[in-house]
């Protein structure tokens, strides 16, 4: 048995060589160790190893057992505490039990390494300086209890932030629990959160376990709350004013510890102001708030979201994708995105599922992406963007009547966003190149959103 100076010069060596290209020796798994030792004693090797080598267990051995010195060694970190003379069979339980645990700490560590890849905060791409306010919202509120709300049009990641701050908050082990309440039927929305006992309702046959319930210690996540009914939000405040509920057709009251992280893809202030959302609920959820960007408003992030995508989809595929060309990411960046992240997040998948090369081509993308969403593209716009006017024929275009002012919009729009653009946001000097005045230049900005994506 060496003493506690060499043990721990064993341990660095070992350290050092499992790292090493040849890898010639595995890293001690486990120290049996005195607890009376000339020099370093075996509880101070204990309390250095324990700082320096958290996956190495110990089992401390002792001729003078004691209660206070069994407690002082297992709360130092020791696995197992044995008194002198040892007996084989209790040793050989004592190891295995420690092993055990070891492994079970090495799987535990993996599966949150695995599970801060997916929902961390590293999963969130954007360098956009809203996203940069959401990453510092999420790392500032993630370890507290605070109720959060976040808000942005369908598919900009809620999920994936709500994710995130469960991810980083000291609930990250137990249940993260996420429920949809457009996609729940009224009816069904108040058991589907508090559950209901047999016999509650017409195909009520057992009792069930409601979302609260189910996420207790944990995190639930309820999205799209602007479609909640004025009673469940009247039952939502309850709730969360005092974290106790009864299940549908039941007296019993629970308790519940849950943190609560709320999601909407419309304005609560519109609606409380038109009466369709409840004030006192609504200042109860706005306790931080989370504003998410459409990816419209965030172009830049697009190709590092199409990097990112690729990469994971073509794993997930078992495809060899290298990377996107020129042309393909040039009309992906052009395309307004309805859907968000999301929908870039598909167009992605399709690609890499349907791409014969490995690099993904403007032909592997779905056809209204191709053409920009909008058909042929007037000559002005194509001017700007440097193309020749003459490789389009208006004339081919099948004719949909519209009005005419209502036709223009689009082309005005993306006319002004390139300009907007090739002037780095210079509103003076994209009057002057458009041959109007900077008043009308903003308020044309601001009737198609334009105003938001400046930086």
């Amino acid at each position: 048995m060496r003493r506690g100076a060499e043990a721990i010069e064993a341990l660095e060596e070992s350290e050092r060589a499992a790292t090493a290209p040849a890898r010639k020796q595995r890293p001690f798994n486990l120290i049996l160790s005195d607890v009376a030792m000339p020099g370093m004693s075996g509880l101070e090797l204990l309390k250095r190893t324990s700082e320096r080598f958290p996956h190495v267990v110990t089992i401390m051995l002792t001729g003078y057992g004691t209660i206070e010195a069994a407690i002082e060694a297992i709360r130092s970190g020791a696995s197992d505490f044995l008194a002198k003379p040892i007996v084989d069979s209790e040793l050989r339980l004592a190891i295995n039990k420690a092993l055990r645990q070891q492994a079970l700490l090495a799987e535990n560590k993996a599966l949150r390494e695995s599970l801060d890849k997916r929902f961390g905060l590293g999963s969130i791409v954007g360098s956009d300086y809203r996203m940069l306010k959401a990453y510092e919202l999420i790392e500032a509120v993630a370890p507290s209890k605070a109720t959060v709300l976040m808000t942005g049009e369908s598919g900009t990641g809620k999920s994936l932030v709500a994710h995130a701050i469960h991810q980083l908050s000291p609930r990250f082990a137990r249940p993260f629990i996420e429920i949809h309440c457009g996609s729940i039927p009224e009816t069904l929305l108040e058991s589907e959160l508090f559950g209901h006992v047999k016999g509650a309702f017409t195909g009520a046959h057992a009792d069930k376990q409601g979302r609260f319930l189910a996420a207790d210690g944990g995190t639930i996540f309820i999205d799209e709350i602007n479609s909640a009914s004025p009673a469940m939000q009247l039952k939502l405040l309850r709730v969360l004013q005092e974290r106790r509920f009864e299940p549908v057709g039941s007296n019993e009251t629970i308790e519940v510890d849950v943190r609560v992280i709320l999601a909407s893809n419309q304005s609560l202030e519109k609606m409380v102001a038109a009466g369709e959302f409840r004030q006192d609920l609504y200042y109860r959820i706005n306790v931080v708030k989370i504003e998410l960007p459409a990816l419209r408003e965030r172009t830049s992030d697009i190709p590092s979201l199409v990097q990112r995508f690729v990469e994971e989809l073509a794993a997930e595929h078992h495809r060899t994708i290298a990377g996107v060309a020129p042309d393909a990411l040039d009309a992906i960046r052009r395309y307004p995105f309805p859907g968000n992240v999301r929908e870039l997040r598909n167009i992605i998948e399709r690609a890499v599922v349907l791409a014969r090369t490995p690099t993904i081509t403007l032909a592997d993308l779905p056809p209204h992406v191709q053409t920009d969403g909008g058909g042929a593209l007037p000559s002005e716009l194509l001017t700007l963007m440097g193309k020749s006017p003459g490789a389009v024929d208006l004339d081919a275009a099948p004719w949909t009547p519209t009005p005419l002012e209502k036709a223009l919009e689009e082309p005005e729009r993306r006319i002004l966003l390139k300009a907007l653009k090739a002037n780095n946001w210079n509103r003076q000097s994209t009057a002057d190149q458009l041959q109007i005045n900077r008043t009308t230049l903003y308020k044309k900005m601001k009737t198609y959103g334009l105003d938001r994506m400046a930086g």
